[in-house]
């Protein structure tokens, strides 16, 4: 028969606790860089799409200028 230690119970479900705890933490903590790379993605794409908007607003400005120049 095999003789356990009278330890090895509360050790393993010590170890198997530590390691949920563990997994979960990770899972929160992988889900939280996830957040903020979404994040930092849509803030690029807002950037861009600002950005190209100002190049429109700017072509638009430099059509009007030379429209009124050739008009002068």
């Amino acid at each position: 028969m095999l003789h356990l230690s009278p330890f090895a119970v509360p050790l393993g479900l010590f170890l198997m606790i530590v390691l949920i705890v563990a997994i979960v933490s990770m899972k929160k903590m992988r889900e939280k860089e996830l957040e903020a790379h979404q994040r930092l993605r849509q803030q690029e794409m807002d950037h861009e799409r600002k950005m190209k908007e100002l190049e429109i607003e700017k072509a638009k400005l430099e059509l009007e200028k030379s429209r009124v120049a050739k008009n002068v």
